[in-house]
């Protein structure tokens, strides 16, 4: 196994002086090294702006490289072939392989792009190379992917399960109100309405406290179960739809806010819980922090939003919107909770059974 310490090196080696993307558990203990150096890591939005900002610091002379994972290999393709490959910009990418080399071992939503990566690769005429779970090949690849840098042309690195190693994260306080608490002030705001949840430990969280056919756990398609509630809405507008989302999702795909606010749909509501970390990926840092929940529920046309900090201000502000007339916003300020993680839904539902109970609930 590769130390993450023996990663960052090379990535020193070959002069890499700026890493950015979005986390992936495999690259969990790189990502906690460069955390810890001011500048030297970019927290995107997505895969493809990932791409672009590491494009964008190569053409300014800084050489960059992009940790990804392969299940948001979509977002990347558009830069990656019309930007980086129409423009020879040789930026490195790093992407680890879920769903590969045996689907069957991973989550259901991770086996079509496990079983593609490559491919899609060789369509797009990108050179790659396998990384084997060694400092010296990694090396060896990286000396390797020189010869795409001096031609012009974007390389790619595939990095399996298992191939670097951790670090640990350390001790992280939490203050009481987090995930799980948030949930359950939820829970009773839930009874009638359709509900959709992000894909991570929010989707994983609900189903092991109040499971029911009328919810839809999202696995995969990070960023997109704002969309998802809102094509439900606009089929269903006399029905409540409830979005309960994560800070990092809603920051990936932003613009459906905007899409939100511009058709206005009446019943729906959309729960932001907002732990400035990407839980399930090991904690790394979202950019949150720096984000006014209230200015942006306005700027994309949300009828009302609401920003709470505790279970109480949560529910008042629930309370608040039953009846009135949304789209509306509630910002969810919660801890994040290290160490614990909730049942995986698939443990006890298969994509087409959960897809199959919520139409049923959902047409009823």
């Amino acid at each position: 196994m590769i130390s993450a310490e023996g990663f960052c090196a090379q990535l020193d080696r070959i002069g890499v002086g700026l890493v950015t993307g979005v986390p992936c558990a495999v690259f969990g203990g790189p990502l906690r090294l460069l955390e810890r150096q001011p500048g030297r890591y970019v927290p995107a939005a997505n895969e493809g702006a990932a791409l672009a900002v590491a494009a964008g610091a190569e053409l300014a002379g800084r050489r960059s490289a992009v940790l990804i994972q392969n299940s948001g290999f979509g977002n990347l393709v558009n830069p990656l072939s019309s930007l980086a490959l129409t423009f020879d910009i040789p930026v490195l990418v790093f992407m680890s392989l879920r769903g590969w080399p045996d689907p069957d071992r991973d989550e259901p939503q991770h086996a079509v792009m496990g079983r593609s990566s490559q491919r899609l690769l060789d369509a797009l005429g990108v050179p790659y190379w396998l990384l084997e779970p060694a400092e010296e090949h990694l090396a060896k690849v990286l000396d390797a992917a020189q010869g795409a840098r001096e031609a012009g042309q974007p390389a790619f690195v595939l990095v399996p399960k298992g191939s670097i190693g951790s670090v640990e994260r350390g001790s992280v306080a939490e203050d009481g109100f987090g995930r799980r608490a948030a949930i359950e002030a939820l829970v009773p705001y839930l009874d009638g309405a359709l509900v959709f949840t992000t894909t991570g430990y929010i989707s994983r969280e609900l189903f092991g406290l109040a499971d029911r056919p009328a919810n839809f756990y999202m696995q995969g398609s990070m960023g997109h179960a704002l969309a998802l509630g809102l094509g439900a809405a606009l089929a269903q507008p006399r029905r409540r739809v409830v979005v309960v989302d994560g800070d990092g999702a809603v920051l990936m795909h932003l613009g459906t806010c905007a899409t939100v606010g511009a058709l206005a749909p009446p019943g729906l509501v959309h729960v932001v819980l907002d732990n400035g970390s990407y839980e399930s990926t090991g904690g790394q840092l979202t950019t949150s922090s720096t984000v006014d929940w209230s200015s942006l529920g306005a700027a994309a046309g949300y009828r009302s939003t609401a920003v709470c900090a505790d279970a109480a201000a949560l529910r008042s502000a629930l309370d608040a919107l039953r009846g009135a007339p949304g789209p509306h916003l509630v910002a969810v300020r919660i801890a994040a909770a290290p160490g614990t993680t909730p049942p995986r839904v698939t443990a006890g539902l298969g994509p087409a059974q959960l897809r199959a109970r919520f139409e049923a609930a959902a047409r009823s």
